[in-house]
């Protein structure tokens, strides 16, 4: 199995300050290091956009790749969190809230992420401490 199967995979916006800020809180908890990371810029992200072809797959948006299946929106932070483990876990008792109040206030986040937390001119480049976790092609 290669890495996109054995481990959840975080889609992100490359470029945008929030998400990789997201990611970085994800790699401080990922205690096992099971997650793996891809910008929706990257080669593997644009396939990912391009095979889901639903609401929501564009670049602003997170996608998490678990178990054979795809997450957007609003259940991607919530399974993304799940996965964490401990207190995060918590956070999946808001999957009882109806998905399109979630993905509203997902989307208004996600519609001014930019004006609101700012965006990068290029995509991060990883450290070497964690470059092994990122899919880079």
């Amino acid at each position: 199995m290669n890495a996109i199967t054995e481990h959840p995979v975080l889609y992100f916006d490359g470029i945008c300050n929030l998400c990789n800020r997201t990611v970085q809180f994800v790699l401080k908890r990922d205690r096992h290091k099971r997650f793996r990371f891809a910008t929706l810029q990257s080669t593997a992200g644009t396939n990912v956009v391009t095979l889901g072809s639903q609401p929501g797959t564009s670049p602003g948006s997170v996608i998490l790749y678990y178990g054979g299946k795809y997450y957007y929106k609003s259940a991607a932070a919530l399974k993304t969190a799940q996965l964490l483990g401990g207190i995060w876990s918590l956070f999946y008792v808001f999957m009882i809230v109806p998905r399109f109040i979630r993905d509203a206030v997902y989307d208004t986040v996600a519609r001014n992420r930019y004006k609101w937390f700012g965006r990068r001119q290029s995509c991060m480049v990883p450290t070497p401490d964690v470059a092994e976790r990122f899919i880079l092609s």
